[in-house]
C-alpha cells in the first residue's frame, strides 16, 4: 500500500471513530405522533403524567448528558403537576381535543406568565416573569397540552451580530444538530427544531422573520409551518419585526403541525394584524369564536393529484448539488402523484428586497423590541434595546465571547417608523414579493403552489468565525417572509446523513392548500428517519 493510500485509509479510520458516539438508551415514544399518544392515553396504556414523564427522562438521557445537544434551556417545575390536572379531567369524561395531555416545548422568546424565565436566550432577561401568557400560549393551554420546558435559541432571535453562530445564546450555549453533533441546527428557532428532531417532545414551537422555522426544520428533518401573517398572534412573543414575525409548528409529521397551527389561531384584540380580513382567514382553516381551526380536511393524501405546482428555479437552485438533486427528485415524486409541474416558474424580484429587507427590520427591532420590553414593565431589569447593549457591553465575557452586537447598534441609530426612508422601503418590499413576485408568477402559472429546495444541508458549527462564509444552497424562505405568505417545509431525503427539505409556498391564507400538497408529499415519500447522534456526518455516504 502507497503512502498515500495509507494517509486515506487513516483519514477514514478516524472519520468512522467521530462518527460512532454512544447510541442513546431505546426510547418507548421514538417518533411517536400527537395521535398515537392519544391511542395510548385512550387505551390506559399510559397517561398524561407518564408520556411526560417518559419525555423528562429523554431530555435527561439525551439533553442533558449523552449527546448534550443543548436544545432544552429550561424544565417546566409545574409540568407534571399540569399533566395530573388533565389526566383528572380524562378519568371524568372530560377531553379537549386532540392535544388533550400532548407534551410540547416552547421557544425561550414565547412569554409564559408561569415559573418559567423567557429570556430570548439572553442573561439580560434573566429572572423576568412576563404580565401574561403570550397570546398563542393561552390557545395552546386551552386545547390542553403540557407545556414542558423552553427551548434554546439563536439569542435574541439571531438579531444580534452580522457575525453571529447560530444556535449559540449567552443562556443556553450552543445548541447540536443530532444528525452529526458537530453540525449547526440553524436559527434562530435551533432548540425547537434539535429537541423535536430528537424525540424531546411531541412537537415544540418555534418563531420566523425569515428562515428561522423553515431554516432549522431543514437541517433536523421536520416538518416547519411559517403561518400566513395573521394567522397567528404575535401579542406576548419578543419580536424583531412586526411586518414579518410569526409563530408557527415544529414537528416531526404534517397531521401534528396542522392539528398545531389549528390550536394557535385565533383573533387577538391586542394583535392588529389578527383583526383583517375574517373570510379570508376562516377559508384558511378557521372558525370564528375561540374554537381552534381545523385543517383535517386538508389531510389528503391524494392532495396533489390534478394540483399546479410551480419550480422556482431561478436563485433558488444552483447553490448546492445534493439539495437540487434532492429537490429534482421531489418535484418527479409530485408529478407521479398526479401534479402538474410548470417548471421553470421563475421570479424576476428575487434578491431586489435583499438590502431593504434588513434595513426594514432595524427599524422594526428597535420600535418593537421596546415596546415589547415596556410590556414586561418595572421588574424588568432592561427597559429599552438601548439599555440592552449597555447590558452585553457591561458582561461581555458571558454575552459576547463569540460575538458581538453590531446589527443592535444599527438598530439603536434607527428613527421612527414615520420615517419616509422605512415606508417607502415596506411599501416597495410587499410590491416585489407580493404583486410582483409570489401573486405575479401564481397567477401567470394558474398555480397552487410553487416549490424550491429550503435549504442546503447543515453546515459545521463555528464558533470563530460564526455562520458568515459557511456556504450553503440559497433559501425560499425571504420571499414568503417579506410578503407575510405561508410557507411549508417537508423532509426530502438525506445527503450523507444530513437532513434536506422541500418547501411549498402559496398566496396568503392558502395554508390549507399547502398543507394537502405537503401531506401528499409527505405520505407518498415518508422519508423521514430519526437521528443517530452521530459525532460527525458520514462522509462515506
Amino acid at each position: 500500500m502507497t503512502r498515500l493510500a495509507l494517509v486515506f485509509a487513516a483519514l477514514i479510520t478516524i472519520a468512522t471513530v467521530a462518527a460512532q458516539t454512544p447510541a442513546p438508551p431505546p426510547f418507548d415514544l421514538d417518533e411517536a405522533t400527537i395521535a398515537d399518544l392519544q391511542q395510548r392515553m385512550a387505551s390506559g396504556r399510559d397517561t398524561a403524567r407518564s408520556i411526560a414523564e417518559k419525555y423528562l427522562a429523554r431530555i435527561d438521557a439525551v439533553d442533558r448528558s449523552g449527546p448534550a445537544l443543548h436544545s432544552v434551556i429550561e424544565i417546566n417545575p409545574d409540568a407534571l403537576a399540569i399533566a395530573d390536572r388533565l389526566d383528572t379531567e380524562r378519568r371524568s369524561g372530560q377531553t379537549r381535543g386532540p392535544l388533550h395531555g400532548i407534551p410540547i416545548l416552547l421557544k425561550d422568546n414565547i412569554a409564559t406568565a408561569d415559573r418559567l424565565m423567557t429570556t430570548a436566550g439572553s442573561l439580560a432577561l434573566a429572572g423576568v416573569t412576563p404580565p401574561t401568557d403570550a397570546f398563542i400560549v393561552g390557545r395552546l393551554r386551552q386545547a390542553g397540552v403540557v407545556v414542558l420546558g423552553k427551548t434554546n435559541l439563536s439569542e435574541w432571535a439571531n438579531f444580534r451580530s452580522t457575525h453571529s453562530t447560530s444556535g449559540w445564546s449567552g443562556r443556553g450555549g450552543q445548541t447540536k444538530n443530532p444528525y452529526a453533533l458537530d453540525r449547526n441546527p440553524s436559527g434562530s428557532s435551533s432548540g425547537s427544531g434539535s429537541a423535536v428532531a430528537a424525540n424531546l417532545a411531541a412537537a415544540a414551537i418555534g418563531t420566523e422573520t425569515d428562515g428561522s422555522i423553515v431554516s432549522p426544520s431543514n437541517n433536523n428533518s421536520l416538518v416547519g409551518i411559517k403561518p400566513t401573517l395573521g394567522l397567528l398572534s404575535r401579542s406576548g412573543i419578543v419580536p424583531i419585526a412586526h411586518s414579518q414575525d410569526t409563530a408557527g409548528p415544529m414537528t416531526r409529521t404534517v397531521a401534528d403541525a396542522a392539528v398545531l397551527l389549528g390550536a394557535m389561531a385565533g383573533a387577538d384584540r391586542d394583535d392588529p394584524a389578527t383583526q383583517g380580513g375574517a373570510d379570508l382567514r376562516l377559508r384558511s382553516g378557521r372558525t370564528r369564536g375561540s374554537a381552534p381551526a381545523d385543517y383535517s380536511a386538508s389531510l389528503d393524501v391524494n392532495g396533489l393529484r390534478g394540483a399546479r405546482i410551480g419550480v422556482v428555479r431561478n436563485r433558488l437552485f444552483g447553490g448546492n448539488v445534493a439539495a437540487d438533486r434532492l429537490a429534482d427528485a421531489a418535484i418527479a415524486e409530485m408529478k407521479k402523484q398526479g401534479a402538474v409541474i410548470v417548471d421553470p416558474a421563475n421570479m424576476p424580484t428575487l434578491g431586489k428586497f435583499d438590502d431593504s429587507e434588513l434595513d426594514i427590520l432595524l427599524y422594526e427591532f428597535k420600535a418593537d423590541l421596546n415596546k415589547y420590553l415596556a410590556w414586561l414593565g418595572p421588574a424588568s431589569p432592561v427597559h429599552s434595546l438601548k439599555e440592552i447593549i449597555a447590558f452585553n457591553d457591561a458582561h461581555k465575557d458571558q454575552e459576547m465571547p463569540y460575538f458581538g452586537q453590531e446589527i443592535m447598534v444599527m438598530a439603536e441609530k434607527k428613527g421612527p417608523l414615520t420615517s419616509a426612508k422605512y415606508k417607502a422601503a415596506l411599501v416597495s418590499n410587499h410590491r416585489l414579493s407580493r404583486t410582483l413576485g409570489i401573486d405575479a408568477v401564481m397567477t401567470k402559472y394558474r398555480l397552487d403552489a410553487l416549490v424550491a429546495p429550503t435549504g442546503g444541508p447543515a453546515w459545521l458549527t463555528d464558533l470563530v468565525n460564526g455562520d458568515s462564509g459557511t456556504a450553503s444552497a440559497p433559501a425560499p424562505s425571504s420571499v414568503a417572509a417579506v410578503a407575510g405568505y405561508p410557507h411549508i417545509t417537508v423532509p426530502a431525503g438525506y445527503f450523507r446523513g444530513l437532513p434536506i427539505g422541500i418547501s411549498f409556498i402559496g398566496r396568503a391564507w392558502s395554508e390549507p392548500t399547502l398543507i394537502k400538497l405537503a401531506y401528499a408529499y409527505e405520505q407518498a415519500t415518508k422519508l423521514r428517519r430519526p437521528p443517530t447522534f452521530p459525532a460527525t456526518a458520514d462522509l462515506s455516504r
